[in-house]
């Protein structure tokens, strides 16, 4: 058995991708829960990947479907292109989640006289870790910084945008951007008790920026 790697991940996320999308799945006909979607299709993709590979599989103490290789697997519509992760600090607004993301991107289909479902895999994208951040929040930090803005206005900023932290979290992380400025991040990241993921800007921007990298575009 091969060690996965990143880039293994990749190469056989786009082999799964086209074989998913002619596949017809009874169990999923008439099913409107992206969860249950989701659930379905990240273990699927582990068992597709557990016939040639080995690898740690991801469980709710770690909290990403890949451990050893610090990627989480994330599901979604194309309809609604979201989904949610653990919340951990505000600091993952501004600096990434701490982990990199595979995200596949499905258009479901249901066949009512075959009584069976196809999930078309429409997009596979790579983000890397440090492009997970909220792209307004380190858009308006870069361009403060840029302008040559202080800590005060990195800190009135970040309360404009509403970041979950309290002052002395917020001027620690003034001070951090001062010093080690964040990458432009490419998420639309939302505050609740656990972040709201949005994933539209990674669609469109896939294969043309560094770090959000594209896996698989279906064509039609």
């Amino acid at each position: 058995m091969k060690t996965l790697t990143v880039e293994a991940l990749c190469d056989e996320a786009k082999r799964f991708s086209i074989k998913e999308s002619t596949y017809p799945e009874p169990a999923l006909f008439g099913v409107t829960d992206g969860k249950a979607v989701g659930t379905y299709l990240e273990h699927k993709f582990a068992e597709f990947l557990q016939k040639n590979y080995k690898f740690q599989p991801g469980n709710s103490a770690n909290g990403v479907d890949f451990p050893d290789l610090e990627v989480d697997m994330k599901v979604t519509s194309i309809r609604q292109p979201q989904s949610s992760c653990p919340f951990r600090v505000a600091r993952q607004k501004v600096y990434g989640l701490g982990y990199s993301l595979i995200i596949f991107v499905y258009d479901k289909k249901d066949d009512a006289v075959k009584q069976s479902s196809i999930l078309n895999i429409k997009h596979v994208i790579f983000v890397e870790a440090d492009r997970t951040a909220d792209f307004q929040i380190t858009k308006g930090l870069l361009d403060i910084v840029k302008n040559e803005g202080n800590q005060d206005d990195l800190i009135a900023f970040m309360l404009e945008r509403n970041l979950p932290a309290d002052d002395i979290q917020l001027s620690n992380l003034a001070r951090e951007i001062l010093s080690n400025p964040p990458m432009q991040g490419y998420l639309t990241v939302s505050n609740a008790l656990q972040w709201r993921l949005q994933y539209s800007r990674v669609i469109e921007y896939a294969g043309s920026i560094q770090g959000v990298l594209e896996i698989h575009r279906q064509v039609n």
